[in-house]
């Protein structure tokens, strides 16, 4: 009976605080989400800065640890490099990144052009600091919007032999950038808690090893968060130009839309050039390093939010989750059973487990707890009352669904047991959405010398297409689709098939979205 009022009342909690529909509106479900789960607060006086609530910096610390945990099995080893960065380091990569524009837009060896004045890395983004207190700066600094300047102007001093090879080092820093575009949590803002992996190897052969090594992590840290990715080599018009070549990982969110919450960069020797990084190999002779960058950010906990999140708030994955379970004792007056002190021993135990607990020991409708446990996406919630203690149970709800009663005796294994339930659901929920969401591209035929799809794009949807076209190709897709080429996929097609515009042969898979 209780049990039944307490859903009563939480139904109207939920009518009262007007969460909107994750289904009908999720451009409006997301920030409500965002705030009443108390991951951040976006009252503070400086747009796109937002203030990390303890619960949202919990979760994502539990994701750096996640990272931090991969990079350690890596050998990776954390550096932590200063914040400021001399404005004469800008002007040094935007000449390098404008001149390896230049150089693939005109199909040339990038060592036989000289740098230039375009502006093509960072400086419109940046943050200036150009006055100490009342003196004006020599030399103008700017807040770090990434560190490879910053990095590879050290990384000479440390690397002088092949014995020193390879480097492999990062950091998780708060980055920042002027981000113009409407900003949201954790996917556009304009101050960004980021990760930066960095290293230099001797060859070409042993940074693409990294690729390889980068993309495994992907994949560790995305099983973890339960999120459906696509892992795809960006178009070269979409390749950031001081690499060689891009692979963008993509999560996919509830509408449709891609979220690119990593990328990994293969630079070749192109900065190890321009910034005189050189070590001597077994002939005594110097040959310049190779590198690679893998990053990530923040945005991982927004793809958490709106894959999982579902009308009544967050589904935490339990490896992230700031309380894997909440245990809510019944409190009775004049009861002769002190539920809030068996309550206290469970968690106890369960801490012992190696569990993260919380007891919620507000005298309170019960209702009100499922509530607010609910929103903020708590994976098992246990409710402990007289008659549960004296059968020796405690009464076990999945946020994913689902209610049971599991023995005391027998407490840390049968919670382990669920939450690895729960972490499978997650994952068959998201492949499912995955399955569903990416469709095959309508057909196009050419008339006259223009190509004409025969479909309709339908919202909501990702494409793929086995494609061996020509830039004149994808542009038609992309004008006719009023999406973007998020690249080759890393998954090729299993047998070769027809090109969807040219008829070759082929077993590219490319894939089409509209992104975020």
């Amino acid at each position: 009976m209780n049990r039944a009022h307490g859903v009563l009342i939480m139904g109207k909690g939920k009518a009262k605080r007007g969460i909107p529909s994750k289904v009908d509106d999720f451009n409006a479900w997301y920030p409500f989400i965002v705030e009443a789960a108390e991951l951040v607060d976006k009252r503070y006086p400086i747009k796109g800065m937002d203030v990390w609530r303890p619960y949202g910096w919990r979760t994502m610390k539990l994701i750096d640890a996640l990272t931090h945990s991969e990079m350690e099995r890596t050998e990776h080893e954390e550096v932590n490099f200063p914040l400021l960065i001399p404005e004469n380091l800008l002007d040094k990569e935007n000449a390098l990144v404008a001149r390896l524009k230049r150089a693939r837009e005109e199909g040339v060896d990038p060592d036989d052009l000289r740098d230039d004045e375009e502006e093509g890395g960072f400086k419109k983004e940046v943050y200036w600091v150009k006055h100490a207190g009342e003196n004006e700066l020599d030399i103008p600094m700017f807040l770090r919007p990434t560190s490879e300047t910053a990095m590879y102007t050290m990384f000479p001093l440390w690397i002088r032999s092949h014995k020193d090879l390879p480097l492999k080092v990062y950091q998780m820093v708060n980055t920042f950038r002027y981000e113009t575009k409407q900003t949201r949590s954790f996917i556009r803002v304009r101050e960004i808690h980021f990760f930066e992996a960095h290293t230099a190897h001797a060859d070409e052969e042993d940074a693409s090893r990294q690729i390889a090594q980068d993309l495994e992590i992907v994949d560790n840290l995305m099983h973890d968060l339960c999120l459906p990715i696509i892992k795809a080599k960006r178009p070269v018009w979409d390749t950031f130009p001081g690499a060689w070549y891009t692979i963008g990982i993509d999560a996919v969110m509830p509408n449709g839309r891609t979220l690119q919450v990593a990328s990994c960069h293969h630079y070749r020797d192109q900065w190890a050039k321009a910034f005189d990084l050189s070590y001597e190999n077994l002939e005594a002779k110097q040959e310049y390093c190779h590198q690679t960058t893998y990053g990530m950010s923040e945005r991982l906990l927004g793809a958490v939010v709106g894959m999982h999140g579902d009308e009544n708030g967050l589904i935490m994955p339990p490896a992230v989750a700031p309380f894997q379970v909440v245990i809510c004792p019944m409190i009775r007056k004049n009861s002769d059973v002190d539920t809030v002190a068996v309550a206290q021993d469970m968690a106890a135990t369960l801490k012992k487990h190696g569990l993260r607990v919380k007891v919620d020991s507000r005298d309170i409708h019960a209702g009100q707890k499922y509530y607010d446990w609910e929103i903020k996406g708590v994976p098992l919630r246990l409710d402990v009352g007289p008659r549960d203690i004296a059968q020796g149970t405690a009464f076990a709800a999945r946020r994913t669904g689902g209610k049971e009663p599991i023995p005391m005796d027998d407490l840390p294994n049968a919670c382990h047991a669920i939450l690895d339930e729960i972490a499978t659901e997650l994952r068959k929920r998201s492949s499912a959405h995955m399955q569903d969401v990416i469709q095959p591209l309508p057909a196009f035929e050419e008339n006259d010398g223009n190509w004409v799809m025969q479909g309709e794009i339908e919202d909501g949807k990702i494409y793929q297409i086995p494609f061996d076209g020509t830039d004149a190709h994808a542009e038609a897709i992309e004008r006719a689709t009023g999406m973007t080429f998020l690249g080759d996929s890393t998954e090729d097609f299993a047998e070769e098939v027809p090109c969807h515009m040219s008829g070759k042969m082929t077993k590219r898979r490319v894939i089409l979205a509209k992104t975020y």
